[in-house]
């Protein structure tokens, strides 16, 4: 059984109930100072943001729709979302990388999890799910990360707020791919056979989930820090801002010059 999950809050739309938080901050903020000062805060942030208008970069990528597989239909790929054997998140440390350890594409979903949470991405249009299993930087976690393609932006939605609730009642989890697992020395078996932790989100018509354990088999406490860092590099540095943020993105080559605009006549 699950030891734990994080459902991570999605990105870049923001809840309802944080900018209502947001914007009773922002009014109790402007209460407590006075008629003179609130002025001069209004004004600076009015510079503040022309200037950074003003300097703004020019784009370097063109956004490429991704919120169904209608206008996103090129499947993805293992080489696509595992392109190598190492991920690096932090290029100040090179050698703090996740070892991949083997890539695999589902096309049969109902794989990637069990209980509720496998018939809820089915229903929901699943359509393949690309996972891979990696070794965490210092060597004790093992790692499941994937992506499940569903049909759309909507059904995404729904399957991040459904997912909770059938976790919680323990009536479904993600699970982890342990390739080789029947074998005695299998480095993987305990992502089959040990506690896990989770953490899911989404983008676009994407979900994207990661399944953590041990790699000694041991219980993960609840709150680890290393595991919570372990799913943010996964889920929200990799696969949600490299992996998809590539797919949803053409990049503009610095070489390209704007089209000349067309001679008026008379």
């Amino acid at each position: 059984m699950a030891a734990g999950w994080q459902r991570l809050a999605p990105h870049p739309n923001m809840s309802s109930r944080w900018k209502k938080a947001l914007s009773v901050l922002g009014v109790l903020a402007v209460l407590t100072v006075c008629g003179v000062g609130s002025f001069l805060m209004v004004l600076d942030e009015k510079k503040g943001t022309g200037a950074q208008a003003n300097s703004s970069p020019p784009p370097t990528a063109t956004p490429i729709d991704i919120t169904t597989r209608e206008v996103d239909p090129k499947p993805l790929t293992a080489n696509e979302v595992f392109p190598g054997k190492q991920i690096v998140i932090d290029p100040k440390k090179p050698t703090e990388v996740y070892t991949v350890i083997k890539p695999q594409v589902l096309t049969d979903c109902r794989a990637a999890a069990s209980g509720q949470i496998s018939k809820l991405i089915t229903d929901l249009g699943c359509s393949q799910v690309v996972r891979g299993t990696m070794r965490s930087p210092n060597g004790a976690y093992l790692v499941t990360g994937g992506i499940v393609n569903l049909d759309t932006v909507a059904n995404a939605e729904k399957a991040y707020e459904a997912i909770k609730p059938i976790v919680d009642e323990g009536k479904g989890r993600f699970l982890g791919y342990a390739p080789d697992r029947q074998a005695k020395k299998s480095i993987t078996k305990p992502l089959a056979l040990a506690s896990t932790h989770a953490g899911w989100n989404i983008r676009g018509h994407y979900l994207v989930y990661c399944v953590i354990a041990r790699s000694d088999g041991g219980e993960i406490p609840i709150g680890d820090p290393f595991a919570k860092q372990i799913l943010f590099d996964v889920i929200e540095f990799y696969l949600r801002g490299k992996v998809l943020e590539d797919r949803a993105s053409d990049p503009i080559s610095p070489d390209a010059t704007p089209a000349p605009a067309p001679s008026a006549t008379n």
